[in-house]
């Protein structure tokens, strides 16, 4: 509690980590598992394997805030977006480019993601994640410089994995207002809608079904590179916003570069290891951002999982809860000064 009463990105930032890893290694790996096979059917069966992570990992109702009929016009947009623009256009970008090549452009993800954050939810923005996104950026256009100088890159197919980014960005702008939603609710609700949708519109379509083993090997990748990842990425926004998420976020293209070499689609090159370099240190600003002032908070009312050692949650049970745990609480207003950063809590502007 201490690191993160000093430094309350760390939280944020090692769960947008671990989304940007599980998600990175999924990339080259559906370029190889859905080989044959068309983009909406493998779209479908990524989030199908989605949907069961989202069923298993629901948490009742005393641990978790459930989703509510008013979340539905977001969830149904999250969907549209982010399991069906955005996985159909990447499984087909895959299909005309190299798996390399699409995991780099998936940098572009962040940046999308911060500019409509800071555009709809005026998330403070800061020279030190300024800095942080330009050393991922910069590590990201490295990266794309060494891909053109290997000559791989098809440009249909790369602007289909733009299209993906872009439909990803909103995606995650969209979530960020269910972040305090039980995540295995929005996995599942998110998951089912963008599982039936494209999976209809393929059966409609013609396209091939597919083997056993394609089906199997699209389910597993959808259920952590899609599922768990999207469980963690929810997490992670919760606990630091959205744009500083996006950010740590567009650490998975170097991940999915890394495994695309080691499955022998190419070697490592000094434009590769110099772009590696500068994102590892993007997100090590990022994990270490400090930013405090004196601030006020307004009375409100919301429910949400929380526990009562953050200094935001004094109201009293009988008897007191164990851990987190989430219910209907009201706030009183508030004023004082400890570092923070843009979660539930600290939406004020600066």
């Amino acid at each position: 509690m201490a690191l993160t009463a000093r430094w309350p990105a760390l939280r944020g930032g090692a769960l947008a980590l671990v989304a940007a890893v599980l998600f990175g290694i999924s990339t080259p790996l559906v370029q190889r598992a859905g080989l044959g096979l068309g983009a909406l059917t493998t779209a479908s069966l990524l989030y199908a394997g989605a949907a069961f992570v989202g069923l298993w990992t629901r948490r009742p109702a005393q641990k978790e805030a459930r989703l509510t009929r008013t979340d539905l016009p977001r969830l149904a947009l999250m969907a549209l977006f982010g399991a069906g623009v955005g996985p159909v256009a990447l499984a087909w970008g895959l299909q005309h480019t190299s798996g390399t090549s699409a995991s780099l452009l998936l940098t572009l993800e962040a940046l999308f993601t911060a500019l409509l954050a800071w555009l709809l939810y005026r998330e403070t923005m800061d020279r030190r994640v300024w800095v942080a996104m330009g050393l991922l950026m910069a590590g990201g256009l490295m990266l794309v410089i060494d891909q053109s100088q290997a000559g791989t890159a098809q440009m249909v197919g790369l602007l289909a994995v733009l299209a993906a980014t872009v439909a990803w960005g909103i995606d995650n702008t969209l979530s960020r207002a269910l972040a305090d939603r039980d995540p295995g609710q929005v996995v599942l609700g998110k998951a089912v809608l963008g599982a039936t949708t494209t999976g209809g519109l393929a059966w409609w379509l013609g396209e091939p079904a597919p083997s056993w083993g394609s089906a199997a090997a699209l389910l597993a990748i959808g259920g952590t590179g899609y599922g768990l990842s999207l469980r963690f990425y929810l997490l992670a926004q919760r606990a630091f916003g959205a744009a500083r998420t996006g950010s740590v976020f567009a650490f998975a293209p170097f991940i999915g570069a890394a495994l695309a070499v080691a499955l022998g689609e190419r070697g490592f090159s000094m434009w590769m290891v110099l772009g590696s370099v500068f994102m590892l240190l993007g997100v090590l600003v990022h994990l270490a951002e400090s930013h405090a002032h004196e601030h006020t908070h307004e009375a409100m009312e919301h429910d949400h999982a929380h526990t009562h050692d953050d200094g935001h949650h004094d109201h009293v049970h009988e008897p007191m809860p164990v851990g987190s745990h989430s219910h209907l609480h009201a706030h009183a207003a508030l004023n004082h000064h400890h570092p923070h950063v843009p979660d539930l809590h600290h939406t004020h502007r600066h």
